[in-house]
């Protein structure tokens, strides 16, 4: 199990670097339409790159509230719903780890999720769907998941992913600006093909990158969520009655879909292709190979 850990903190490290340089690329692109001079593209390349990142930082700090926000949840205390509280309580014991602040989405659909900067910073979160329809082992289950995504820092990775996707939308947006209202007669022409085709592809190519982070990150705190509780058959029971009775939320929101425990949006003919999540029957045919392993 361990070595599955490492071997997917790998891969998201290698598709994370791919994303600053897709990023990069992007920055090139919009450096040669500005100076139609490949003398001068490097240096103004390097300078919204900067620019770029700035503005990642600054989503990336935000980003917390704003999935709260968005998602309609709101904080409580032990007393508001002390069967909650105590397993989120009773797990961040167990880990070690600085207790969370707890969250509630008045939702039916049976979803979690975590965000946050670090472990100190962390929030979880959970709709009422998913405490009326779970028993506490199952529950737990899923909080230690969660928590597992605090303790493998997936919180800020998921954050800044979330920060560079909205990087390259604006430097999609940059782009279409300046192909359809640019001086086309000091354009190179085969910089408008480019132009058109990193217009279509950017976002595209984005969200896949972020969902695909977002994939291996979900298998880490499978694991790391088992290796918790020691008794992984109860996240397993939690995802076949999440798989049976649904996950989508009222308030979908394919910004902070990557944050949720199970796909929080609605299925589509691609709702494969472009899933932030893995499919569940993986998941449970995984953990339930974990059972002799623990």
């Amino acid at each position: 199990m361990y070595s599955e850990i490492a071997k997917n903190k790998r891969k998201t490290f290698y598709i994370f670097a791919g994303f600053m340089v897709f990023v990069l690329g992007m920055s090139w692109i919009v450096g040669m339409f500005v100076t139609g001079d490949s003398s001068f593209t490097p240096v103004l390349t390097i300078g919204v790159f900067i620019g770029s990142i700035i503005y990642a930082l600054i989503t990336y700090f935000a980003g917390s509230k704003m999935a709260l926000a968005v998602n309609g949840a709101h904080e409580i205390q032990k007393r508001d719903n002390p069967r909650l509280y105590r397993i989120v309580e009773n797990l961040a014991i167990t880990e070690g780890m600085p207790m969370p602040k707890v969250y509630i989405m008045d939702d039916p659909a049976l979803n979690a999720f975590a965000t946050g900067r670090n472990p100190k910073t962390a929030v979880v979160c959970a709709t009422t769907g998913i405490l009326d329809a779970l028993d506490d082992q199952e529950l737990e289950g899923v909080m230690a998941h969660e928590l597992g995504h605090v303790k493998n820092y997936d919180i800020r990775v998921s954050m800044f992913a979330f920060a560079l996707v909205s990087v390259v939308s604006l430097l999609a947006d940059v782009i279409l600006h300046m192909v359809w209202f640019g001086n086309r007669d000091n354009k190179n022409p085969y910089m408008l093909v480019v132009g058109l085709a990193a217009m279509i592809i950017a976002p595209i190519a984005a969200g896949m990158i972020q969902m695909a982070i977002s994939r291996k990150r979900e298998y880490l705190a499978d694991a790391t969520g088992a290796l918790t509780t020691r008794y992984p058959e109860g996240l397993a029971r939690a995802l076949e009655k999440i798989g049976a009775q649904g996950s989508a939320t009222k308030k979908a929101n394919s910004s902070t879909a990557h944050l949720f425990f199970a796909n929080p949006l609605k299925k589509s003919a691609f709702s494969g292709l472009f899933s932030s999540h893995p499919p569940i029957e993986q998941r449970v045919k995984i953990l339930r190979g974990m059972g002799d392993n623990l």
